[in-house]
C-alpha cells in the first residue's frame, strides 16, 4: 500500500509537470517579442531614423543645385509732340498712333500729344552649382553623422539584449512559478493522504486526535499556498503574454536531469576585461566623446575662411525688345555662364566664435568623465553578475544534495510513523521540506541559466545566438 502511495504521488508530479503540445520555445517566444514589443519596436525605428539623419550629414560636403526662373511683364507710357530737333527723323505709325522717332530712336514723340503705351516681357532662367573646396565645419559634422550612426546602432545593441533578457526572465518566471504550483498540489496530495491516515489511525484507537488536526491544519496551509501559487502563475503568464504577443504562452520545461555547466572562463576579471572593449553602453559613451571632439573642430573652424566653387548659367530672353531699347528693338536672347571661386574670411563675430569653442572644450571633458563612469558601472555589473552565476551555481549543488536528504529523511519519518517511533507532526514537516527544497532547487535552476545570460549581457557580449544554448536545454 506504501509504495502504490509514494508511485500515486510521483505520477501526479509527472503529470503536472507534463508539457502541453502546443507550447512555445524559448527561440520561439522571443522571434514573437522582436515583431510585437513596443520598447523595441520603438528603438528600432529611432535607429532608422538616425540612418536618414547621417545621409544628412554627407550632404554637408556634396554639391548643391539649384534653378531660378523668373517672368517679368513691363509696361512704359512715351509721352512727345514734336519732331525730334537737330537730327533727322522718320514719322511712324505703329496700331494706329503716329509718332517721330530718329533713326537710332531714343526719343519719341506723338503728332497728337498723347503718350503711346507699349508692354515688354523678359524671362530669366539660372542655372546654379556650388561645390564646397574647402569647409573644415562641414567636414566635421560629416564625420559627427558617422558616429552618430554608431551611437544608434549601440542603442539599437542595448534595446535588443534588453529583450533578450526580458523574454527569458519572463519564460522562466513561468516556469518557475509552474513548478511551485505543482509542487504544492503533490504536497496537498500527500498531506491529504496523511490526514487520512490519521483519521484511520484515530478511529481504531491507534493514533489520538492530536495527529489528526495537526494533519488538518497543514492540509488546510497547503490548500491556502496552492492559492496563492495559482495566482503567482497566473501574473506571470499575463506578463509574459505581454512581450511575446499571444494570449495563454506555454513555455516548454527544461528536460529532466539537466546539467548546468560553469561560465567560461572562470576568471572574473577576464569578463570585465570584455565588458571595457565591447559592452555597448561603453561603445556609446566612446563614440559620443569622439563627437564632442569633432565638435571642438567644428568650433575652431569659426575662425577659419571657407572656399567654394560656384558656376552658374544664366539666360534671358526679352520679347519686343526692351525699355531701354526703344520701341523699333526686336526679339533678343542673353546667355551668360560664369564660373568662380568663392573665398569668406571670418574677421570679427562679437567673439561668439571663442566662446563656442571654450564651451564645447568643457562639453568634451564631460563626455570623457561619463565614459570613465560607464566603464566602472560596466565593470560593476559584470562582477555582480558573475558572481551571482558562481554563487547559483553553489546553490544548485546544494540543494540538489539537501533534495536527496530531504527524501531519505521522509522514508525514515514515514517509516517511525508507522512503527511507532515517529508522530505525525514529523512526517508533516518532513514532506513540508521536501517539497519546499524541490521548489527552491527548480527556480536555482532557473536563475542560474537567466544569470548567465544576463553575464553576458553585462559583459556586452549577449546576442541572438546566447539563446540557442539555453533552448536545447528544453524538452522537444
Amino acid at each position: 500500500m506504501k509504495s502504490f502511495r509514494v508511485s500515486l504521488i510521483g505520477a501526479a508530479v509527472s503529470g503536472l509537470l507534463s508539457t502541453p503540445v502546443w507550447s512555445q520555445s524559448l527561440i520561439d517566444l522571443y522571434n514573437m517579442a522582436k515583431g510585437y514589443d513596443a520598447a523595441f519596436q520603438s528603438a528600432k525605428s529611432l535607429y532608422e531614423a538616425n540612418r536618414y539623419r547621417a545621409d544628412q550629414g554627407l550632404a554637408q560636403i556634396m554639391p548643391t543645385v539649384g534653378m531660378g526662373l523668373t517672368a517679368t511683364r513691363s509696361q512704359v507710357d512715351f509721352r512727345g509732340d514734336t519732331p525730334p530737333t537737330g537730327v533727322a527723323s522718320q514719322l511712324y505709325d505703329i496700331s494706329g498712333t503716329k509718332f517721330y522717332a530718329a533713326p537710332f530712336p531714343s526719343t519719341y514723340s506723338a503728332n497728337d500729344g498723347s503718350p503711346f503705351k507699349r508692354w515688354y516681357t523678359q524671362n530669366n532662367a539660372t542655372l546654379t552649382a556650388s561645390q564646397p573646396l574647402y569647409r573644415p565645419a562641414n567636414l566635421a559634422v560629416y564625420r559627427q553623422s558617422a558616429k552618430q550612426l554608431s551611437q544608434a546602432y549601440a542603442q539599437l545593441t542595448v534595446a535588443e539584449q534588453d529583450l533578450l533578457i526580458r523574454v527569458s526572465q519572463a519564460y522562466f518566471d513561468v516556469l518557475a512559478s509552474q513548478d511551485s504550483l505543482n509542487f504544492v498540489r503533490a504536497q496537498k496530495i500527500a498531506v491529504s493522504e496523511q490526514l487520512a491516515s490519521a483519521k484511520r489511525n484515530f478511529e481504531v484507537g491507534t493514533a489520538t486526535i492530536t495527529d489528526t488536526r495537526e494533519a488538518q491544519a497543514r492540509y488546510d496551509l497547503v490548500i491556502a499556498q496552492e492559492i496563492a501559487a495559482d495566482n503567482d502563475l497566473r501574473v506571470k503568464r499575463l506578463a509574459l503574454d505581454t512581450i511575446v504577443g499571444i494570449k495563454n504562452a506555454a513555455p516548454k520545461p527544461l528536460n529532466a536531469g539537466t546539467a548546468l555547466t560553469p561560465t567560461l572562463p572562470q576568471d572574473v576579471e577576464e569578463w570585465v576585461k570584455q565588458s571595457e572593449s565591447s559592452h555597448p553602453s561603453v561603445l556609446n559613451a566612446q563614440l559620443a566623446m569622439d563627437i564632442a571632439q569633432l565638435e571642438i573642430e567644428r568650433a575652431r573652424a569659426g575662425h577659419k575662411p571657407t572656399v567654394d566653387l560656384v558656376g552658374s548659367y544664366a539666360g534671358t530672353r526679352n520679347l519686343g525688345g526692351t525699355p531701354t531699347s526703344g520701341l523699333l528693338s526686336f526679339n533678343s536672347h542673353v546667355v551668360s555662364p560664369t564660373l568662380q571661386v568663392v573665398m569668406n574670411v571670418p574677421l570679427f563675430a562679437g567673439f561668439a566664435t571663442e566662446n563656442r569653442y571654450k564651451e564645447t572644450v568643457q562639453l568634451e571633458d564631460k563626455a570623457r568623465q561619463d565614459l570613465e563612469l560607464a566603464r566602472r558601472n560596466v565593470a560593476q555589473a559584470t562582477r555582480t553578475a558573475y558572481f551571482g552565476v558562481v554563487s547559483g551555481l553553489g546553490q544548485v549543488k546544494a540543494l540538489e544534495a539537501a533534495e536527496s536528504s530531504s527524501q531519505v529523511a521522509l522514508d525514515a519519518n514515514k517509516l517511525g510513523y508507522s512503527v511507532g517511533v515517529r508522530i505525525n507532526i514529523d512526517v508533516l514537516n518532513s514532506q513540508s521540506q521536501l517539497f519546499q527544497t524541490k521548489r527552491d532547487l527548480a527556480k536555482a535552476r532557473y536563475d542560474v541559466l537567466v544569470g548567465s545570460l544576463k553575464l553576458r549581457q553585462a559583459s556586452g557580449l549577449l546576442k541572438e545566438d546566447d539563446l540557442q544554448g539555453v533552448n536545447a536545454m528544453l524538452e522537444r
